[in-house]
């Protein structure tokens, strides 16, 4: 039955009031749940929830990834809007201009406003 059943990704935020304002005016996303512990925003179809808790942005992990059809634009939207981009120098991940290319996919990371790490990714030919 999971097969079948919408996944819902729960991102924390240490800063409830913070996280909206993120996710709804720098994000442009639509808050369609507006609670005093948690939040529900829709994107593409699909919904994601933010909850208060003071373990907000501690993973060092990517929580949540957008598939996009042009990385270029979408992240230049974004640095629009004041999101800055992460740039990696590890085995197995370098940035050029906070975009990395493997394998048929570039993506690219940024925080959000309590520091979890979130991920847009574009599949090319």
């Amino acid at each position: 039955m999971l097969a079948e059943t919408p996944l819902n990704p729960v991102i924390p935020a240490s800063d409830l009031g913070r996280a909206k304002r993120f996710y709804g005016d720098t994000l442009g996303l639509k808050a369609v749940m507006d609670g005093e512990e948690f939040a529900v925003f829709e994107s593409g179809g699909s919904q994601f929830s933010l909850y208060s808790t003071p373990s907000g942005g501690k993973a060092a992990h990517t929580l949540a990834t957008w598939l996009v059809g042009d990385l270029d634009t979408e992240m230049a939207d974004l640095r629009g809007r004041g999101v800055t981009f992460e740039e990696y120098d590890q085995p197995g991940l370098k940035t050029v201009n906070g975009v990395a290319e493997d394998d048929g996919m570039r993506a690219a990371w940024f925080k959000d406003s309590e520091g979890n790490i979130l991920c847009l990714t574009q599949q090319v030919q």
